[in-house]
């Protein structure tokens, strides 16, 4: 329906349910015969990483997208929760901290720039940061 008013590019989530089950089959045919009703328009295939869980999984999601006709294959719905990042080890000077920082920020975005997302693992870093900031010696932890 929404080929015929004239989108041109349709985005389906895979059958995730059918997918953890085995049913490799079934999720192929359904993306086959949307490919074919999409026509001309794109179809972008939502593997759903975080339902998937293992690399595994979402490598032989992908490969059955791309073998099903998806155009595109786009990682999430953004509607799973989202896992935070942790780096940790080797990581003992401010610089190191402002590298993994300036990741987050630029791959991530902003809102992962939080504690509930995103933290350091290296306990010696906590007083080299906080000597960083204030400019005086701290040993607080």
């Amino acid at each position: 329906m929404a080929v015929m008013q004239g989108a041109t590019e349709i985005d389906v989530v895979i059958s995730v349910g059918k997918f953890l089950e085995e049913d490799y089959a079934s999720v192929y045919e359904e993306l086959t015969e949307l490919k074919a009703a999409c026509k001309d328009a794109h179809l972008k295939v939502i593997i759903e990483v975080g339902a998937l869980a293992t690399a595994k999984n979402i490598k032989k999601a992908s490969i059955l997208a791309m073998q099903a006709g998806a155009d595109f294959i786009k990682t999430s719905t953004g509607k799973i929760a989202t896992v935070g990042y942790k780096p940790a080890g080797g990581i003992s000077s401010t610089e190191e901290a402002v590298k993994h920082y300036t990741l987050v920020s630029e791959i991530l975005g902003e809102e992962w720039l939080n504690n509930k997302s995103f933290r350091f693992g290296a306990s010696s870093l906590a007083n080299k940061l906080l000597t960083s900031i204030t400019g005086t010696e701290q040993n607080y932890f």
